[in-house]
């Protein structure tokens, strides 16, 4: 059975702020031209330093979620429809296609240009309510991060990212 808890975003430069110094170990954060999984490292540690500063477990990272995230990615740009159900899917269907039996919930989001970048996305989703609480949700045990870039919306060079937590045991 598949839980689903959804959150989404539309990137706003208004919103984003520049990540807290605390995370600036996490290298590439301002890079929007680094390789996909280079970012996507870059995002994990965003995410993870948020947690354990707020006296959170990290999230582990399964390939089944990283391989379900990236397709949902891949979704949105192929149907060009920024939505939790891009071409007709639940939620539910890449983690189980990839083999995550657990639980899952979802964050999404675009942009282009500088704010592309894996900190003013993360930044983004810290500032909402939703994304933030799916980030920062005790319960999650795992995450997988997708990042692909093509045209959506008609905007070329768009950076569509997929976050999808995950409970094993649910």
């Amino acid at each position: 059975m598949i839980t689903v808890v959804l959150a989404t975003a539309a990137a706003v430069a208004a919103l984003i702020a520049v990540a807290p110094a605390a995370a600036a170990s996490c290298a590439g954060q301002g890079n929007a031209l680094a390789p996909a999984a280079a970012q996507e490292k870059t995002m994990l540690c965003l995410v993870n330093h948020a947690r354990v500063n707020r006296g959170l477990e990290p999230l582990a990272a399964p390939a089944e979620l990283a391989g379900s995230a990236g397709r949902k990615s891949a979704d949105i740009l192929r149907c060009d429809e920024f939505s939790h159900e891009a071409c007709g899917r639940e939620v539910g269907y890449w983690p189980q296609r990839f083999g995550y039996g657990g639980c899952v919930g979802e964050n999404i989001a675009y942009a282009v240009g500088r704010t592309a970048t894996p900190r003013a996305i993360f930044r983004l989703w810290m500032n909402s309510p939703g994304h933030r609480e799916n980030i920062l949700r005790s319960s999650y045990d795992d995450i997988g991060i997708g990042l692909q870039v093509g045209e959506i919306e008609g905007f070329g060079g768009a950076h569509v990212w997929t976050q999808q937590f995950g409970i094993r045991d649910c």
